[in-house]
């Protein structure tokens, strides 16, 4: 603003001028348009291309096979979301089963590993945060125990196992395959349906590794089976593929073995709903081996012991004869022997060897030797 503000008038005549010359400058780029396309119409007055095909080209086309699209195409409606993750201190075969799982899951998602200092109701924080209902942590512990957490977050219920013989993709090596993303068929065994804590744990399976119909992420197809046998009081996972000709099934992997340790109500802790009375900790079944070794050596050492004795006496007996006792007669009495004089005092060998030493020098010395 100037200092000095100008009349009305003047405001009014620089308004006018302004607005001739934007009005002057869009008639200009009319023009210039107009030049550029010449006799071509606009946009809004061009006509759709039309293609016309005969009547062999249509044959044609009908005996050429579509492919469907490689992503569903559909409304998402069940929108589960699976976060799998674990502790610190896993092992690679834990690794490489955890990337198989999430490689399973298109419905999954991945997170960093947690610290083992924190406690586990963190995990229902880090599953809000990654906007997931539903959670699979691997716990590791001494290095060489694996526990598995299936949850249902953040009101639960939630369940620990302890996985046991884990084979993985990569070192199986089985000849079946499957597409990646494709939705699996899950198959139980009846007896998840006679007891009522195996009944809930159908229930969490079906939730979390059934891929959701119509996932961005999922394929249109069906061609692997999950399948959940219980046997032994411990839940065997296997994953086949289904071969299309004949129907038959070829193992794809990985397989792995849950025993299962408790059922608590809330996610990740709360009251206990179920425990296993079959299960053994890592901890107890190590200290029953530890004590079988033991008592194996003990019984060992008392076998040598044993033989060594039997030795001994068979010895004794051979040694031993007993017709020499015939000729053995017992000596007639003596009577004792008393010393009315005492006894000569001994000299010493040391005082000798010293005489008899004197004695060889004086004679050198005479000249007698």
């Amino acid at each position: 603003m100037s200092a000095f503000p100008l009349p009305v008038t003047c405001e009014r005549k620089m308004a006018a001028r302004g607005g001739k010359r934007a009005a002057e400058r869009a008639a200009q780029n009319k023009t210039k348009r107009a030049k550029l396309n010449g006799n071509k119409t606009p946009q809004t007055e061009r006509k759709a291309n039309t293609v016309t095909f005969t009547v062999k080209e249509e044959e044609a086309n009908k005996n050429i096979i579509s492919v469907p699209p490689p992503v569903s195409t559909g409304k998402w409606t069940n929108k589960e979301r699976v976060l799998v993750f674990s502790s610190r201190g896993i092992s690679f075969r834990t690794r490489h089963l955890m990337m198989d799982l999430r490689t399973m899951m298109p419905h999954s998602k991945a997170d960093t590993k947690m610290d083992r200092k924190d406690k586990l109701f963190v995990v229902n924080e880090v599953c809000e945060i990654k906007n997931c209902n539903k959670c699979i942590f691997f716990e590791a512990k001494k290095k060489q125990d694996l526990y598995m957490w299936i949850s249902n977050v953040p009101h639960g219920p939630s369940a620990k196992f302890l996985v046991q013989n884990v084979h993985t993709l990569a070192e199986l090596k089985m000849t079946g395959n499957c597409l990646k993303g494709s939705r699996p068929l899950l198959s139980f065994d009846p007896k998840f349906d006679k007891e009522p804590h195996y009944a809930l744990l159908k229930e969490l399976f079906t939730q979390i590794f059934s891929t959701p119909r119509y996932h961005p992420k999922s394929q249109p197809f069906v061609d692997h089976v999950l399948t959940f046998t219980i046997a032994d009081h411990r839940i065997w996972f296997r994953n086949y593929q289904i071969i299309e000709e004949d129907a038959s099934l070829v193992e794809i992997g990985p397989r792995f073995v849950l025993n299962l340790i408790k059922i608590f109500q809330g996610s990740f802790g709360g009251p206990t709903l179920y425990e296993n009375p079959h299960f053994q900790s890592p901890n107890t079944n190590r200290r029953m081996i530890r004590q079988a070794t033991a008592a194996r050596l003990k019984e060992r050492q008392m076998v040598k012991e044993l033989l060594k004795e039997k030795r001994s006496e068979e010895q004794e007996v051979l040694a031993r004869d007993v017709t020499d006792e015939v000729f053995m007669t017992p000596d007639e009495p003596r009577d004792p022997v008393v010393q009315l004089q005492p006894p000569e005092p001994q000299r010493s060998t040391k005082k000798l060897r010293l005489s008899e030493l004197k004695k060889k020098t004086q004679m050198k010395r005479k000249g007698l030797r």
